[in-house]
């Protein structure tokens, strides 16, 4: 079956809740629908807040800080070595699958640090120190200089993050909370060990629920995992296979509906770093090439966005005591309407005072 970019991206934002309506809100408790995304980046404190917001449209501030504060919720580094909210249950196989196949690029910049030492022996100080408490990362990296002398201590907690499986609980990185980052043992928090042999076809089935239909390459770049082809084609017995225009070979769960196109989804808007537009090789379901460039200037900044038809059509800061909205290209007077009217539920939400700020271009 071939699928229309527009088919793909209204099957992507229904798979994102990106079409539930506030008449019609998702009635599923927080973490539920974390479960249903898999993992909610939380790169940004309050991005996760807002990215939940926007899908249940009924999600409050405490909905998600009680998730976090009781353990249904936990944050820690995950989808491309970056911190991302999954649950506690998703967190025992989703760290251990990507902790095993991502390996230690992610600790080049501290290389100098840690020249001449054994990588699992920092490791294993870390887990040692971490036992049975809760420890800021500045503590941490105290108390491994004080085993390490000579040695930077920040950068030695850098390794164990990436080398343990560390999860960071709450007071940090709840609403409107920043700070030193809490670390604790995965294990410890949990209270219980993590998987030991999880598998790469549980991860393709998670990510096609909510991600899905979606090529090989798509799956790699959500993950931040490589060479995951010989999984997938060994699954392709129990999975359905569109193309898309150009002729992509599209893997999808069976039974999964997927959009006609001609729906009229909402104005909608997102979060800094939100996957939705991170999620594929080929973000033309959801971004234009051109526009793409502006909503990721770099390699460690994704902005802010808004989708009209579907489709990001520009991006938004808080600025003072403003929400600003910037449109990549002057809305039509309809759609500017639409997106003002969802600026304010967003600025509602963000509890700010002052009015929003359309800026046309």
């Amino acid at each position: 079956m071939i699928l229309t970019r527009r088919q793909l991206n209204r099957t992507y934002l229904q798979r994102q809740l990106l079409t539930t309506t506030d008449a019609e809100p998702d009635p599923r408790p927080v973490d539920e629908v974390v479960a249903h995304l898999v993992a909610v980046q939380a790169q940004e404190i309050d991005a996760p807040y807002v990215g939940l917001w926007t899908r249940t449209r009924r999600a409050r501030h405490d909905d998600l800080t009680e998730a976090l504060t009781d353990r249904r919720v936990v944050r820690g580094g995950l989808l491309r070595r970056t911190q991302h909210l999954t649950t506690g249950a998703d967190y025992r196989w989703l760290r251990p699958l990507l902790k095993s196949r991502l390996g230690t690029g992610g600790l080049s910049p501290f290389a100098a640090e840690f020249a001449g030492l054994d990588i699992a022996d920092v490791g294993a100080a870390g887990r040692d120190i971490l036992r049975g408490q809760v420890m800021t990362r500045p503590k941490l990296a105290k108390a491994l200089g004080e085993r390490f002398p000579g040695r930077k201590g920040i950068a030695l907690a850098w390794v164990v993050q990436f080398q343990e499986n560390l999860v960071h609980p709450p007071p940090s990185g709840v609403w409107r909370r920043r700070g030193h980052v809490p670390c604790a043992l995965a294990e410890d928090w949990l209270g219980g060990p993590l998987e030991e042999r999880p598998l790469v076809s549980t991860l393709l089935r998670r990510y096609l629920a909510s991600c899905g239909p979606a090529s090989v390459a798509d799956l790699q770049n959500w993950s931040g995992l490589k060479r995951v082809r010989d999984e997938v084609e060994a699954e392709r017995p129990r999975l359905r296979v569109h193309r898309d225009e150009h002729g992509q070979e599209l893997f999808d769960l069976p039974g999964l509906p997927v959009a006609d196109g001609d729906e009229e989804p909402p104005v909608r808007f997102l979060p800094e770093f939100d996957n939705l537009v991170l999620s594929h090789e080929d973000r033309t379901r959801i971004i234009s090439d051109e526009d793409r460039a502006k909503v990721c200037p770099g390699y460690s900044m994704v902005h802010p966005t808004f989708l009209v038809d579907g489709f990001v059509a520009g991006i938004w800061s808080v600025t003072g005591a403003a929400l600003v909205v910037s449109p990549f290209r002057r809305l039509p007077d309809a759609d500017a309407a639409s997106v003002l009217d969802e600026a304010g539920r967003l600025r509602a939400f963000l509890q700010i005072d002052a009015p929003v700020r359309l800026d046309q271009a």
